[in-house]
């Protein structure tokens, strides 16, 4: 251990990390066969569903995803789709990962999500999926994801939930039980030692999470940015979706839900991610 950091100075951080996450983020789209899996937890058939019943989908054709990855699958499936989808992501190696998978360069821009490399209004929908937790600055990245969307585009935001309450202590971004309820000054040792003594605490990130938010930070975020609606995906549920219409009692449940502000505010509380952010017209 002393001799992997004898000849370092500190601020460069874990030796090897890029190669690293590169291996973790690479391999994390492929399933036990070696074959292809999936680009996140929700698939574009679903997240069409949803813009479907929140707008026309008829209007969105250009499709910005920050943070595509080495991978991205979610550009290829859109641009099967007929959308004209382009990816911004800030690790050069990921870059140079997804512009070979893709065969296409121009589609794979390097940048962050604090300066996209894109004209003002140009997008129809921006896809910032498990990003908005790592990025340097949160309200930076919002105003740029503000100004490229055109009037009435969607930002699609997943992120970390602050206060999701887990009985086996799970996060989703740390190998250490109910970090997300953890003292800040708790949380920023970690993230310390994950990134100059042992990455695998966050699997290897390059940015682990530093941001947790609630639905209503999301939704304060989004206002300082210039978004003027909001809706969660508890808003865009139907009871004719499978999961809904399986059970009676959660049939039910979504109709009380949806329309008791009591209650949904108590769902969001757990469920307050994705959220659709609307630039107005």
């Amino acid at each position: 251990m002393d001799e992997l950091y004898k000849n370092r100075k500190l601020a460069q951080g874990y030796p090897g990390l890029d190669d690293l996450a590169f291996e973790r983020k690479y391999s994390s789209t492929l399933d036990e066969k070696g074959n292809e899996g999936s680009d996140g937890d929700i698939s574009v058939e679903m997240l069409l569903k949803w813009l479907d019943r929140l707008v026309d989908l008829g209007e969105l054709r250009n499709v910005l995803v920050l943070g595509c990855g080495p991978r991205p699958l979610r550009i290829k499936a859109l641009t099967q789709k007929n959308y004209n989808a382009v990816g911004v992501e800030p690790v050069a190696s990921f870059v140079r990962s997804a512009r070979e998978y893709l065969g296409s360069p121009n589609r794979i821009l390097e940048g962050s999500a604090e300066e996209i490399p894109l004209p003002s209004y140009s997008q129809d929908l921006v896809i910032c999926e498990s990003v908005l937790e790592h990025v340097d600055s949160p309200t930076k990245s919002l105003d740029e994801i503000f100004r490229v969307l055109g009037a009435g585009g969607i930002a699609f935001i997943e992120t970390t939930n602050r206060y999701r309450i887990s009985l086996k202590g799970e996060n989703a971004e740390y190998n250490v039980r109910f970090f997300n309820w953890l003292p800040d000054v708790v949380k920023e040792s970690f993230v310390f030692h994950h990134l100059h003594y042992d990455p695998s605490l966050a699997n290897y990130s390059l940015r682990p999470a530093v941001h947790w938010y609630s639905y209503a930070d999301l939704c304060r975020l989004g206002r300082q940015a210039g978004f003027g609606q909001f809706y969660s995906v508890l808003d865009l549920l139907d009871t004719g979706d499978p999961l809904v219409s399986k059970s009676r009692v959660r049939n039910i449940l979504l109709n009380k839900l949806k329309f008791n502000p009591w209650l949904r505010a108590l769902t969001l509380t757990q469920r307050g991610t994705p959220i659709f952010m609307l630039k107005r017209r």
